[in-house]
C-alpha cells in the first residue's frame, strides 16, 4: 500500500463532517424538508417524504450525499434517527391541526437502526405516544438490501410495525436481490421503484419492461407501487400508462420546507395536467 495525499484529505474531511454534525444535532442547523407524494389516480398530493437537510454556518447547505454516509458509519445515526422521526411526527400533527390532512409522511430507516430491531420498535412506539401522531399516517421505508440481510428478523419487525398500525415501504426496489419466495411473506404496504429505472425511459426498453413487471408484481401482492425520481413528462406518461399508484420527483416539486409544503397542499391543483 502506498500513501496518497488525497486519502488523508478524504479522512480529514470525513472527521470534520462528523465533528460538525455532532455540534449541529439539536440546533437549528438541521431541518426536515418534505417532497410531495402524488396519487396518480387523482393528481393530488396525498403525502410526502421527510428528508434531512443541513445548513452549515460556514459551508451553507451541505449536500446529503456528503454527510449521510458519514452519519451512517457512526453512533450519530441513533440520536439523529430519533430526532428525524420525532420531528416528522410533530410536523404531521401540526398540519392536521391546520386542516391539512391526514397527510402520509414517509421516513427512511437506516441499516443500523433496523439491525437493532427491539430498540427501533420501542423508539417508534414511544414517539407515536409522545406526539399523538396517527400511526396509519406514518410510512417507514427500508431498502431492499436491508430487508434481505436477515429475512426472518425482517419479517418479525415488519409484523410488529403492522401491529402498531404503521405502514411499511420497500425503497429502491429492483436494485437488490429479492427472493420472490421471501417477498410474498413480507407484510409491506408499498414497493418503491428506484429512480434508476425511470431516468432513461424511452431510451432503454429493458428498464421499461422492469418497471412494468414490478408494477404487476406489486399489485398482485396487494401493495401500492410508488416511483421516485420523476423529472420529465414522458416519464410521467409512461408511469400513468403502467398503472403506477404514486409518484414523486422534481417534475412536481423538490423537497421544500414545511411551510412551503403546506402551501403546495393548500394550492392543490391537478398536478397531472
Amino acid at each position: 500500500h502506498f500513501y496518497v495525499a488525497a486519502m488523508d484529505a478524504e479522512v480529514q474531511a470525513r472527521k470534520a463532517t462528523e465533528r460538525d454534525m455532532r455540534l449541529a444535532l439539536g440546533t437549528d442547523q438541521l431541518e426536515l424538508h418534505y417532497q410531495p407524494l402524488l396519487d396518480l389516480k387523482t393528481g393530488q398530493i396525498v403525502g410526502c417524504e421527510a428528508l434531512l437537510r443541513w445548513n452549515h454556518p460556514t459551508r451553507g447547505w451541505v449536500p446529503p450525499a456528503h454527510f449521510i454516509p458519514v452519519i451512517e458509519r457512526t453512533d450519530l445515526i441513533t440520536p439523529l434517527g430519533r430526532w428525524i422521526l420525532h420531528r416528522a411526527c410533530l410536523q404531521g400533527r401540526t398540519w392536521l391541526r391546520q386542516g391539512l390532512g391526514p397527510m402520509q409522511i414517509a421516513v427512511n430507516l437506516s441499516p443500523v437502526q433496523f439491525k437493532h430491531s427491539q430498540t427501533l420498535l420501542a423508539m417508534i412506539a414511544d414517539i407515536l405516544d409522545q406526539t399523538g401522531f396517527d400511526p396509519a399516517c406514518l410510512q417507514l421505508e427500508i431498502t431492499e438490501g436491508i430487508a434481505m440481510q436477515n429475512v426472518e428478523t425482517t419479517i418479525e419487525v415488519l409484523q410488529s410495525l403492522r401491529t402498531m398500525g404503521v405502514l411499511v415501504s420497500i425503497d429502491d426496489f429492483g436494485t437488490g436481490y429479492s427472493s420472490l419466495n421471501y417477498l410474498k411473506r413480507f407484510p409491506v404496504d408499498k414497493l418503491k421503484i428506484d429512480r434508476s429505472f425511470v431516468v432513461d425511459i424511452g431510451q432503454h426498453p429493458d428498464n421499461a419492461a422492469v418497471v412494468k413487471a414490478i408494477v404487476d408484481l406489486g399489485h398482485s401482492l396487494g401493495t401500492r407501487v410508488n416511483v421516485e425520481g420523476v423529472e420529465r413528462r414522458n416519464q410521467l406518461d409512461f408511469l400513468l400508462a403502467q398503472g403506477v399508484d404514486e409518484a414523486q420527483g422534481f417534475y412536481f416539486s423538490r423537497a421544500v420546507p414545511a411551510e412551503d409544503f403546506a402551501q403546495l397542499v393548500r394550492d392543490q391543483r391537478d398536478w397531472l395536467a
